[in-house]
């Protein structure tokens, strides 16, 4: 069974932005999705989000597909970067993400080394970011390092925002097209 993993970020739930759309769009098309609430939000634990997707993913596969937004991103790659060698997830969709501190004290666990980006390629070989060219917390430098050290194929938004639902995004049909065209 193919699954997606749709992450929220920062002070967000499964049924903020774009993410309830998607979730009943990949419904449709035959996946499992699961959408969790991810521990505390509000003051978020990197050790915390890690070990939900570790229990909530249980043994990773290639029929399984991440989709993050905003923190969820780091989120993500620190869960690729524990993986045991030889687990291997079939794609994921980064949006908005940023790979390096912003300076939010909030977030500070998520960065306290830099990302091993050698061992999230090795456990993930698909990634497509989404990124917007007026994000006003996410400068566009962080899509274009995620580009350059994840291989990934990099989509720019033009004036989207964080690409989120106070930016106008309760779709986005170019994650919806990213997972279904992930190799299976």
């Amino acid at each position: 069974m193919k699954r997606v993993f749709i992450i929220h970020g920062w002070e967000g739930n499964p049924n903020s932005n774009w993410q309830p759309w998607l979730k009943n769009e990949l419904i449709k098309k035959g996946y499992e999705v699961v959408a969790p609430q991810m521990p505390n939000p509000n003051e978020p634990q990197c050790k915390d989000w890690v070990n939900s997707l570790n229990k909530l993913v249980g043994t990773p596969t290639s029929s399984d597909y991440f989709v993050g937004h905003s923190l969820a991103v780091i989120a993500i790659l620190r869960y690729f970067e524990q993986l045991k060698i030889g687990q291997e997830v079939g794609g994921a969709v980064l949006v908005s993400g940023f790979p390096d501190s912003l300076g939010i004290e909030q977030h500070h666990g998520f960065f306290d080394g830099p990302v091993n980006w050698e061992s999230v390629k090795s456990h993930c070989k698909n990634f497509v970011v989404l990124q917007s060219d007026n994000d006003p917390y996410v400068p566009m430098s962080h899509g274009k390092k995620l580009k350059e050290n994840l291989g990934a194929n990099l989509i720019i938004k033009h004036n989207a925002g964080h690409i989120s639902k106070d930016a106008g995004f309760v779709e986005l049909p170019e994650a919806l097209n990213a997972i279904l065209g992930f190799p299976i």
